[in-house]
């Protein structure tokens, strides 16, 4: 009976894992837009370097496109709501993480709403000059953007390891090849993108210029502007497309309670 008891308590509630599982396929399907339209660019095929709110806005102007956005939409809130579960549940560290995962998908979805009622969004890096010049008039200001741009290397960095290490497998039911391969290059490429973020953030600080702050469209852009600027966006829009694969592959294999 302990037995039992032990392997209902490990067991989610279907509809958790409904959430877990579609709202992994909905941050797949961001993930592709952003890499798809990233790698057109890199090779001069008309795309462009956008963020997660741009990929949404991408789809809006036809009726397929808004078809999918509103499952986006729906998507994505269940992925909110999947990670406000994991909040209440967590402790420690594990706790704020999910509880600001929850923050950042139910606005992503909230701008997603917007989009198909006609609102204009703006791009990241518009949202990312605003806020740094906001907060660079604080007292303080100065050194609080620097922090933020720490941690963003910080989130990077922990993106490298959980890649490197594969940690990731150890909240998957089963083994995956093609999981394993995919999640490891598309968490170097978020590595590049959150690293590059922090890098111009602390930039902003020290020159106490907010245009020097950058979102996740102005990352790829700065990539596509530097030497081989081509050949390192086609690398790392190539790198968030095995992300995308990677969350598709983790809707399959994940425990919704790890």
């Amino acid at each position: 009976m302990e037995a039992f008891a032990d392997a209902r308590a490990r067991t989610p509630a279907s509809w958790e894992e409904l959430l877990a599982r579609v709202g992994l396929v909905a941050k797949g399907f961001v993930y592709g837009i952003i890499g798809l339209l990233a790698l057109k660019l890199a090779l001069g095929a008309g795309g462009s370097a956008t963020s997660n709110q741009g990929a949404l806005q991408h789809l809006a102007g036809t009726t397929f496109g808004t078809f999918l956005l509103v499952l986006l939409a729906i998507g994505l809130a269940a992925y909110a709501v999947w990670r406000l579960i994991q909040a209440w549940r967590g402790n420690g560290a594990e706790r704020i993480v999910n509880a600001a995962r929850f923050l950042i998908y139910s606005a992503l979805a909230y701008t997603a709403v917007k989009i198909l009622t006609g609102s204009g969004e703006q791009s990241q890096n518009e949202k990312a000059h605003k806020t740094t010049a906001a907060v660079l008039a604080w007292p303080a200001g100065t050194w609080l953007v620097g922090f933020a741009g720490a941690v963003l290397i910080g989130i990077g960095l922990y993106q490298l390891y959980s890649g490197l290490s594969r940690e990731f497998e150890e909240k998957w039911r089963g083994q995956s090849d093609v999981g394993d391969v995919v999640g490891v290059v598309g968490h170097i490429a978020r590595f590049v993108v959150f690293s590059l973020m922090g890098v111009f953030a602390i930039k902003a600080a020290v020159d106490y210029n907010p245009k020097q702050a950058v979102g996740l469209d102005g990352a790829l852009q700065k990539l596509a502007h530097a030497s081989y600027g081509s050949f390192l966006l086609g690398v790392t829009a190539a790198g968030l497309l095995a992300y995308a694969a990677f969350c598709f592959v983790d809707a399959r294999y994940r425990d919704p309670r790890r």
